[in-house]
């Protein structure tokens, strides 16, 4: 049983980073770690088990990832082609399909090696890529299970604000879909609450004005609030913002200013959700973040989007281990 003791040690970690905060990064890595630990303490014991269950594990831990990764760079390849189609050719589209062809190409890659003689060189570049690979692939899935875990939090208790962050209007002036996704879920928010015999807390609508956009975004929002049914003296307007920070930053000056101890929840689309709670953290905003639903073809690069920017946000740390897997990919390739 000792094989599960660091298994053991990484969820205790992570139970109690997540009780002291939940918008951390860290826990999402945690999390990650303690799957991991989990995954070989299961290989160490599986020699030990019948054959039934121990070809289970080896299944699990080996084969699902490995088809898993071919039928990923599919559907990855897929999804690039319906969002160039539907959403045009900007750099942003283009994320899914790239993605999902980086791992084919990584497969076959991987088979040149196996395949053919190859020079010291190649093979030290070939380790390389798959170094940084998994690195990079570890971080990205610890981020995607941990905002699937984040997404799911229920905010208990009644809240003194819900503040709605703002994206790009259509036309300049035009509430759009993604938008109005979460203009809604605020609005069901607001509603609930009042229906459970709560305090009716103020929907705080927060955006500034772009430069090719005809008004301030938070303008935008608290009409289509107004339009849909939220009483006018319920709604109020954060517009000097243009970035998440900014939304934040702002938003928790004027919820201070209404209510010192204030709480609230901050409302963005699902696959914002987690990295707009560790913005939030930072600002000091008292308040958990959920996520309103978002079209299923969109999701994939927007969240491959998000976790580029906090692979970003943390580039320090990041890039140093992935120079030092890089050396240690040299390193290994001389001594052959």
């Amino acid at each position: 049983m000792l094989t599960f003791v660091p298994t053991a040690l990484f969820l205790v970690l992570f139970c109690l980073s997540v009780r002291e905060d939940r918008r951390r990064f860290r826990n999402a890595v945690l999390f990650g770690l303690t799957l991991i630990s989990l995954s070989i303490a299961l290989l160490l014991q599986a020699r030990h088990l019948p054959d039934g269950p121990a070809m289970m594990i080896y299944t699990l831990v080996f084969l699902v990832p490995a088809f898993g990764v071919v039928a990923l760079g599919g559907f990855l390849v897929a999804n690039g082609l319906a969002m160039i189609k539907k959403e045009g050719r900007r750099p942003a589209n283009l994320l899914s399909g790239l993605l999902g062809v980086a791992l084919l190409g990584m497969i076959l890659l991987v088979q040149s090696v196996a395949r053919i003689n190859v020079s010291p060189a190649y093979q030290a570049f070939v380790l390389a890529v798959l170094l940084l690979s998994g690195y990079v692939s570890f971080l990205f899935l610890c981020f995607l299970a941990y905002a699937v875990l984040y997404g799911r939090i229920k905010v208990r208790g009644n809240v003194d604000f819900v503040v709605m962050l703002g994206s790009g209007l259509i036309g300049g002036e035009r509430v759009s879909p993604l938008l109005a996704s979460r203009l809604r879920k605020g609005l069901d928010i607001h509603d609930a609450q009042i229906a459970r015999g709560g305090p009716a807390p103020i929907l705080l609508a927060s955006g500034g004005q772009g430069s090719d956009e005809k008004l301030p975004e938070a303008t935008a929002m608290s009409r289509w609030l107004i339009q849909h049914g939220a009483p006018v003296e319920h709604v109020q307007e954060e517009n000097r913002s243009c970035t998440t920070d900014e939304n934040l930053h702002f938003s928790h000056e004027i919820m201070t200013t209404g209510k010192a101890d204030y709480r609230c929840v901050v409302v963005t689309n699902n696959f914002h959700a987690f990295r707009a709670a560790m913005t939030a953290r930072r600002a000091g905003v008292n308040g958990q973040v959920l996520g309103s639903p978002t079209a299923r073809y969109f999701w994939p690069s927007a969240t491959i989007r998000e976790f580029v920017a906090v692979f970003w946000e943390h580039r320090t740390v990041n890039l140093c281990i992935c120079a030092a897997l890089t050396a240690l990919a040299v390193a290994a390739g001389l001594t052959r």
